[in-house]
């Protein structure tokens, strides 16, 4: 017995010694993957853009990208912010004399896209070169690309040029069979966010909007194409409408690419336009990488004491602190009251790119905006998404200024209660008996169905909410509740169409947004600074680890389905409390 407790004592020193070189391994690697990342660029460079992954609005703050090994996201993700200035910097910077746009996927919403094809169309002002290749083209980035002065396809590759779809998932018949029922309370005509639940296919109401804003979208996706590539925007549709598009030799018969070419053939022209040998390799600087170049953008302000606040929002809207990919209440208030009250700073630009989320949260953070509001200018800058929530929180600012494919709107609330009585009694034969105290006691019990009176105290706090949404929207955009009423009911709207009705001042990009913040304050010479702060490495690495490791794996078994898990992982946090959110997980194919 004394020799097999020594054994144990053994086995668990030995475990915790291993522990800690585990811990002082990763550390080290964290350490040098923390340090000077400094870069030098040769001479007679191309910058090299490969869009791959999903673009976030910040790069994350994580010195262990790329290092999959440790169950940590293998991804070198670079967020919007980097692209949108490793671009301007690349503009000036005499080393780099164009840029390779290599086959991407364009992950990123629309607003997202446009804003970087808008910063290569700037980039192009330097009478330097952009070429674009790929093997597949999808539609997203063959917007993208159109902007090159070459646009060239594999000789056997695809080619997808057919109009968008978007196509809705419903869930009702799946609730159906399992006994859930799904008790809607909203309020907004067109506030479909709801419908999966509930039907089998679109209102005629939901078609109605979803066929304006798709059909809004898509003009100016032609339009883009058509100022870029010289063709007729009508020609475009039709190319599109009769899939005449078939095969890489289709493309260059109707000039929407300039050649077909391998990769190699790009390359040697890419050699040729930097004077590099063929025989040598291609000076080739990553996008990633670039960022930690010192090129200046010709633009440096870092020597003033005036700054201007960059506050991102973007995500869901919840309670709390959230996180990268969602918007806590009590986060973005706290970014929001420290660049308030601090004296350097002159103005705020509030990026949002939301779809929204909790009606509560979305109120709490609307606050904020209206004191900031206040004491100095505050402009808004929406990106893909400012929906619903995303709206509540943007319409108090001294102003809006969103991309034409933004999606935003959807001024509406509603609230779900799931009743799950015959699921429980019939499916699973389980039953409920218990005491209350009051008639509302058990008021929400999912395990039964709302009663008449419960359903109407509901429906008076869904009507309160967007009662006092609307006021929100009226004062903030100076109209009256009636008219925010007429264009609300939870219509959602492309940013071209809300500047149209009043719900957004003009359009351009968060670099317009900011120069709109620096006039309103009256500062010529000022520093971006950008809030909320992104925790470290060390303070989110546990947390990080174990979701980073449970996504990975839930995304790996059900791929390309991995959306359905989440729009139903949606709902469930749906439940919670009353929603001002997207009608729905909006997907343009």
């Amino acid at each position: 017995m004394k020799q097999f407790f020594k054994f144990v004592l053994a086995t668990m020193v030995g475990l915790i010694i291993v522990s800690c070189i585990g811990v002082l391994i990763i550390v080290g690697i964290v350490v040098a993957a923390s340090g000077d990342k400094h870069i030098d660029v040769d001479s007679n460079s191309v910058l090299h853009l490969a869009f791959t992954n999903s673009i976030p609005e910040r790069t994350p703050n994580n010195p262990l990208s790329g290092l999959a090994f440790l169950g940590i996201d293998g991804d070198k993700s670079i967020g919007l912010n980097d692209i949108l200035a490793n671009i301007k910097k690349a503009k000036t910077d005499d080393n780099i004399k164009g840029i390779f746009l290599d086959q991407s996927y364009m992950l990123s919403g629309q607003a997202t896209t446009e804003e970087i094809r808008n910063s290569l169309i700037d980039f192009k002002k330097s009478g330097k070169f952009i070429i674009a290749y790929s093997e597949v083209y999808t539609q997203g980035f063959y917007y993208l690309a159109s902007v090159a002065d070459k646009v060239y396809i594999n000789p056997k590759g695809m080619f997808d040029f057919r109009g968008f779809s978007s196509q809705i998932t419903f869930l009702k018949g799946a609730l159906d069979k399992m006994g859930i029922e799904a008790q809607i309370i909203k309020v907004g005509t067109y506030k479909s966010a709801v419908e999966p639940l509930i039907l089998t296919k679109m209102s005629d109401a939901n078609r109605m909007q979803v066929n304006s804003y798709l059909g809004s979208l898509y003009d100016f996706y032609l339009t883009g194409i058509s100022n870029s590539r010289k063709i007729n925007k009508d020609s475009l549709f039709n190319l599109a409408n009769n899939l005449s598009i078939q095969f890489p030799e289709d493309a260059l018969k109707y000039k929407l690419v300039d050649g077909l070419k391998y990769k190699d053939e790009v390359l040697d022209e890419l050699k040729e336009r930097t004077d590099i040998a063929v025989k040598s390799d291609l000076h080739n600087v990553d996008l990633s990488d670039y960022t930690n170049s010192d090129a200046k953008d010709g633009d440096n302000k870092k020597d003033t004491k005036n700054r201007i606040a960059i506050v991102y929002a973007s995500g869901e809207i919840g309670g709390g602190d959230g996180d990268d990919n969602s918007i806590g209440s009590e986060k973005i208030s706290a970014a929001l009251r420290k660049v308030r009250l601090d004296d350097k700073i002159k103005a705020v630009v509030l990026r949002v790119n939301s779809p929204g989320g909790s009606s509560l949260a979305s109120d709490v953070i609307w606050r904020e905006v209206m004191l900031t509001k206040k004491v100095k200018p505050i402009i808004v800058s929406m990106g893909d998404l400012a929906a619903s929530g995303g709206y509540y929180i943007s319409c108090a600012a001294d102003s809006i200024i969103a991309e034409p494919n933004t999606i935003t709107g959807s001024i509406g609330i509603f609230a779900i209660i799931p009743n799950l009585q015959k699921l429980f009694n019939d499916k699973l034969g389980i039953t409920f008996d218990g005491v209350k105290t009051g008639k509302y006691s058990d008021l929400g019990d999912i395990s039964r169905p709302l009663s008449p009176d419960e359903k109407a105290i509901l429906q008076n706090t869904v009507n309160r909410g967007y009662d006092e949404f609307t006021k929100a929207v009226a004062e903030g955009r100076h109209k009256t509740q009636a008219y925010v009423n007429s264009i609300g009911q939870g219509r959602v709207w492309t940013g071209s169409q809300a500047v149209k009705i009043g719900l957004v001042d003009r359009l351009g990009n968060i670099n317009d947004a900011i120069r709109s913040a620096a006039k309103k304050a009256n500062v010529k010479n000022y520093k971006l600074v950008a809030y909320p702060e992104q925790k470290s490495f060390f303070n989110k690495f546990s947390s990080s680890l174990s979701t980073e490791m449970k996504t990975h794996f839930v995304k790996s078994e059900l791929g390309d389905n991995y959306r359905y898990y989440e729009q139903i992982k949606g709902v469930t946090e749906m439940m919670r409390t009353p929603q001002a959110r997207m009608p729905y997980d909006i997907v343009i194919k």
